[in-house]
């Protein structure tokens, strides 16, 4: 999450890590973010994500009021798009696709790898 030009929150899926559904990766930088600008409000801040949020993190984006979100590349399956396009705060503006083919291709790889691993 980027709030004027600097980062203030980084994170990654820890559903395993800590056997836990919820901790994708967008809850842990909503978490992080708010606690670095002490409010739970993420106004004048961006989401980069690899891959567009469920709607479960676009729910809580939305809760957040983050202002922008972007993503490399669709959900098909379980994007909030799909499911509940409506979730998000009125004021958010989403970009879809930067990066998409590489996004797509290192979510692919990931996956692969977790199936078959060496």
């Amino acid at each position: 999450i980027v709030c004027k030009d600097r980062i203030i929150a980084r994170a990654h899926n820890l559903t395993e890590t800590l056997n836990d559904v919820t901790a994708h990766a967008e809850m842990q930088a909503i978490t992080s973010a708010a606690a670095t600008l002490g409010g739970k409000y993420l106004i004048d801040c961006t989401l980069y994500v690899t891959v567009e949020p469920c709607p479960m993190c676009a729910a809580a984006l939305g809760w957040a009021q983050i202002s922008r979100i972007i993503y490399g590349a669709s959900d098909e399956k379980r994007g909030f798009r799909k499911i509940a396009p409506a979730v998000l705060h009125p004021k958010t503006t989403v970009e879809s696709g930067l990066l998409a083919e590489e996004a797509a291709t290192l979510m692919q790889q990931f996956f692969q790898a977790k199936r078959h691993p060496k």
